[in-house]
């Protein structure tokens, strides 16, 4: 995958239209999925092999001006014959690659369509960031209709002891959230946010003092070293639960459950509100799970954090 976890930046005017209707008391429709929505939707079904996923990645990132390109120069952009672009338009559904361009163009127009830049309508590079934000929060909320993995993987979580949370470089800000957090919940959460032998090493003692489960979240850019530290729980026989920002390349392809979450990547690093949003999800479903547990540990840790005076007092 690429340096930046982005698609076409999306048009904010619809997730600032809904806003304004939610704070003013109107119901506001269901928004239209964003470009990006669409593509993994199209392109998130088939199992595709490591090429056909370089053209999804590739169309979701240069969407705009790639749903216009010839076969040829596509294929010569992502590096690839045009008969693997021939077979990934099969692949994902499509009669041929000019079917595919087709329902392309008609999602690229939509981008176009959905008003002019944010800059016209006033708003600056700073605000624009954050409507790209609002937009992956209703991108999330729409995956929320049905909760029913995020309750069962929060499930398996809960019961994984010890319960070990990965991420490397960039994505080590969310595990050591998810970690923080989760340790109030459960009793036996090892973190890992150093790569290589330091991270076989802590996995395999995951799993040889009876862990199931690993929650892995990459973040781009993905780093290749976790790509091989999931692949080493993979071996060691530790189910993956991966957060990352989209459902193709390698590093989903090894995990076990996939959970995709836009990032915001209208600045010059990436902004990860819906990623947060996710884990927090993660979180509550956990402690749903085992509501006993989690209530005795909360209130031993309340006490423990009185005694030692752990916070200022409001």
């Amino acid at each position: 995958m690429e340096d930046k976890g982005g698609a076409p930046s999306p048009s904010p005017q619809q997730a600032r239209a809904q806003a304004s209707a939610i704070t003013s008391g109107k119901t506001a429709p269901e928004a239209e999925a964003s470009p990006t929505s669409q593509l993994r939707d199209l392109f998130d079904q088939p199992r595709l092999s490591p090429g056909q996923r370089r053209i999804a990645q590739y169309l979701i990132e240069h969407l705009t001006e790639a749903a216009f390109l010839s076969i040829t120069d596509l294929a010569e952009r992502v590096g690839v014959s045009q008969p693997s672009v021939t077979r990934f338009a099969a692949a994902v559904g499509f009669s041929g690659y000019p079917a595919l361009r087709e329902k392309l163009q008609s999602i690229a127009l939509g981008t176009f369509t959905g008003g002019p830049p944010s800059e016209e309508n006033g708003a600056n590079e700073l605000q624009a960031a954050v409507d790209a934000e609002i937009e992956n929060l209703e991108n999330l909320r729409r995956d929320f209709v049905d909760p029913d993995e995020v309750i069962e993987v929060g499930r398996k979580l809960s019961r994984s002891t010890p319960l070990t949370i990965l991420g490397l470089r960039i994505s080590a800000s969310l595990a050591e959230y998810f970690a923080y957090a989760a340790r109030r919940i459960h009793p036996d959460v090892r973190l890992v946010t150093r790569g290589g032998s330091v991270a076989y090493d802590a996995l395999l003692q995951s799993r040889e003092a009876g862990g199931t489960w690993v929650l892995a979240f990459s973040m781009p850019r993905h780093a290749q070293e976790t790509l091989t530290a999931v692949q080493v729980a993979r071996g060691a026989g530790l189910k993956i639960a991966l957060v990352t920002d989209l459902a193709l390349g390698p590093v989903a392809d090894a995990a076990d459950v996939v959970f995709a979450t836009g990032t915001g990547s209208r600045l010059v690093f990436d902004s990860y509100a819906a990623p947060g949003v996710m884990a927090a999800a993660l979180l509550q479903a956990m402690t749903d799970a085992d509501p006993e547990r989690t209530q005795g540990r909360l209130e031993d840790y309340e006490q423990i954090s009185e005694q030692h005076q752990f916070f200022l007092r409001d």
